[in-house]
């Protein structure tokens, strides 16, 4: 089968190997797409603090069931599924206590040990959730990151009956306000510095979208929400600019969930954040709730990640994938790699 394997950043190469066998407990994957992250560009330019190379990349993936490897139940060949991709010691105290998202020796597959882009992937059959067989393997691809919104949703608890303010009209910031209108909040804004960006959160169901370039945050906020202003805000964003938004506006007593992660250290108002006794979270991963969850909202078509797919490539393009998101980084939300059709 062949594997892709980035020897160096911006250098990908694909090997002829064996396919694996599945050991006991495992079962292998025919995979079928791939979806891109900012994460593995980060990779591709070298950014990746946590990577070293080679790696072989992937870990938003679908694909269908091959073989069962001794000892699995519950799984039958020919199987949509989907893989969860962290690895987990399953030791440490988060571990113990439900929380392996957030493992003292967390690695994730395509970071710190091997990613999903191969032909087939042998894996731990508890990383795996199947798929509803009416979903779409372009989808299926994209429930890793819609686990992500999921989890930073959450973070604020209850959400019905909320109004959500989400700073970012990214994928994952277009996806935390849907999976936010999806569990029931009353009302989402969206800002972001991208008129094409904002469009597509529009298009996703978006009550209300901003372009902070061209319109004062604060006044639109309290325009949005009214004095009360919202109950949570979201950063997808992670940056100086839009966290100090969040601490600067947010009522006060509320709270702001830091979903992105900022490429430099931060630079945030303390003592506001103090004085105004905000609830300032964070947000890491997902787990398998998380996972079963954002299945569900697809399901319930409460969630669209169809028009969030920008491009599709074929798998021994996977450099030009990249090549094509660098030169269309405003217009771009969702590659998919077709590893095979």
């Amino acid at each position: 089968m062949l594997q892709q394997v980035m020897t160096a950043p911006g250098t990908i190469e694909f090997r002829e190997v064996p396919t694996p066998q599945p050991q006991p407990g495992e079962v292998l994957v025919k995979i079928v797409k791939i979806g891109v992250c900012g994460s593995d560009i980060h990779v591709y330019h070298g950014e990746h603090p946590f990577t070293k190379y080679p790696i072989t990349q992937g870990h938003e993936v679908s694909g269908e069931i091959a073989a069962l490897g001794e000892g699995v139940t519950g799984f039958t060949v020919g199987q949509k599924v989907t893989i969860q991709p962290q690895v987990v010691c399953g030791k440490c105290w988060p571990c113990r206590h439900g929380k392996y998202n957030l493992c003292e020796e967390l690695k994730v597959m395509g970071f710190q040990t091997t990613g999903v882009a191969s032909h087939y992937f042998a894996v731990d059959a508890k990383k795996v959730t199947p798929l509803p067989e009416g979903m779409s393997f372009d989808e299926g691809a994209m429930i890793e990151p819609l686990a992500v919104a999921v989890h930073a949703v959450r973070q604020a608890g209850d959400v019905a009956g909320k109004d959500i303010c989400v700073l970012g009209a990214g994928p994952i910031g277009i996806l935390v306000a849907q999976a936010a209108k999806g569990l029931g909040a009353r009302k989402v804004m969206v800002t972001d510095v991208s008129d094409i960006r904002l469009e597509k959160a529009k298009e996703c169901g978006a009550d209300v979208c901003v372009n902070t370039r061209k319109e004062d945050f604060a006044q639109a906020f309290v325009q949005c929400f009214g004095p009360d202003k919202a109950d949570v805000i979201y950063d997808c964003a992670g940056n100086n600019v839009t966290m100090g938004q969040a601490i600067a506006n947010a009522r006060k007593g509320s709270t702001i969930i830091l979903v992105a992660v900022f490429a430099t250290r931060g630079d945030i108002d303390l003592a506001v954040l103090n004085d105004h006794e905000l609830d300032l979270n964070t947000s890491m991963m997902y787990r398998n709730e998380d996972y079963l969850a954002a299945i569900e909202l697809v399901n319930q078509g409460k969630v669209q990640l169809k028009p969030l797919i920008s491009e599709h490539f074929a798998f021994q393009d996977y450099l030009k994938a990249y090549q094509y998101i660098d030169e269309n980084r405003e217009t771009t939300m969702k590659v998919i790699i077709n590893v095979q059709e």
